[in-house]
């Protein structure tokens, strides 16, 4: 499973690149509207730490408008992936764009109806929330499972981004169920190389270490 960071933040991105484990970024208005900077400066810097897609979302409401929009993100770098909602205007958007090479991922998905149309629209990615849907008393895993069934079903090439990752075990859970990527926000990757048992593991470790360096 690749993982994608859920940030714009490009220290949070750079500290975790360094690592090795980053395959891609995904942001949104809200999560850029946080940072310092002109959106079109911080999609190319997070470009250039990841060698990955990273996803920089349209504004607009119409297809029009959001192919222009999409031409533009474009072209600051060719990693980047174009974010499309997921409305009748989008998918228009997505086979559009599909016909002059652009890749997109549709976002804001909560049905596999939705999933569904994603695909066969020719979108590059399909991002399920599955927080949000947990947040509305549904199952979201339920949603992940659905979607990869029917993608396989019928051969779709449309990857199977997890979104709205809450904790680590959503992680783990999109790990099991096989999604092709799982898109984390730094705070949840962090959480990822805890464990309790390994803190005191190491405490125990560095004591008797020093009783060996006191004989």
């Amino acid at each position: 499973m690749k993982i994608f960071l859920d940030t714009a933040n490009v220290q949070s991105i750079r500290e975790a690149a360094a690592i090795g484990l980053v395959d891609g970024v995904t942001t949104n208005p809200t999560l850029v509207s946080r940072e310092e900077g002109k959106f079109e400066d911080i999609i190319k810097e997070i470009c250039e730490i990841v060698d990955g897609p990273v996803s920089a979302e349209v504004v607009s409401l119409e297809a029009g408008g959001m192919i222009e929009e999409a031409k533009k993100l474009a072209a600051i770098h060719d990693n980047v992936v174009i974010k499309i909602p997921m409305t009748k205007e989008g998918m228009k958007a997505i086979a559009g764009l599909k016909k002059i090479g652009i890749r997109t991922n549709c976002t804001l998905v909560f049905s596999a109806n939705q999933a569904l149309i994603c695909a066969k629209s020719g979108a590059s990615f399909v991002s399920p929330f599955i927080g949000r849907l947990d947040d509305a008393g549904q199952v979201g895993m339920d949603l992940v499972r659905q979607v990869l069934e029917i993608y396989e079903n019928y051969g779709f090439d449309t990857e199977v981004i997890v979104a709205s990752v809450r904790h680590p075990l959503h992680v783990i859970e999109a790990a099991i169920e096989g999604a092709h990527i799982c898109t984390i926000p730094a705070a949840v990757f962090e959480k990822m190389f805890r464990h309790p048992l390994t803190d005191a593991g190491m405490k125990s470790f560095l004591a008797d270490w020093e009783k060996v360096k006191n004989r």
